[in-house]
């Protein structure tokens, strides 16, 4: 067991995907930060960026500025569903390290991951209003990317987080029992 042990908490994998989270897990600290700093100093400078917008779109509504916040709004919540999410992982992979991921916790973690992913599709639908919104007032002179709504990929992500959940919960319950006869 021991030598099983020493070669998971030794994994390049486990390392890297360590790694990897925290990375991620800071980008998203820095995106929330940038998005809540800008809803203030968007609507603080608008008369000065509308002066430079109205040179490429003449027609500049006042709402404008209201969608853009309400998009970078949604998107710290976004930001900070993806933070706990991938705070989650870090914790089923800290458990792998340690050489026990069967752990009633990692059934929790793995279920509030599929709800947290149900939340990221549901924001998504926001996100995609809006970017179209801002496309329709721009009048051909913006091209903001709507692909946001809800995705075949995260649905199946979703449902995948449920499945692995029953199974480490299962995994759980039989290594207790086994633990039991012991």
């Amino acid at each position: 067991m021991t030598s099983t042990m020493q070669s998971i908490t030794r994994d390049p994998l486990l390392a890297v995907a360590r790694g990897l989270l925290w990375f991620l897990m800071a980008s998203m600290v820095i995106a929330i930060a940038a998005c809540i700093v800008a809803v203030p100093l968007l609507l603080v400078f608008r008369n000065d960026i509308s002066v430079e917008m109205a040179r490429d779109m003449p027609l500049v509504l006042p709402q404008f500025f209201w969608v853009v916040s309400a998009i970078l709004a949604v998107a710290a919540i976004l930001c900070g569903v993806l933070f706990r999410i991938f705070q989650l992982l870090k914790h089923i992979v800290g458990t792998v390290g340690d050489g026990d991921p069967f752990v009633p916790d990692n059934a929790v973690r793995l279920t509030q991951m599929a709800w947290l992913t149900l939340v990221v599709q549901l924001l998504g639908l926001p996100l995609s209003g809006l970017g179209a919104w801002i496309n329709r007032i721009g009048e051909g002179h913006t091209k903001l990317e709507t692909m946001g709504g809800v995705s075949g990929n995260g649905l199946l992500l979703m449902l995948i987080l449920f499945i692995l959940a029953r199974v480490f919960r299962k995994g759980a319950e039989m290594r207790a029992e086994l633990e039991g006869t012991v």
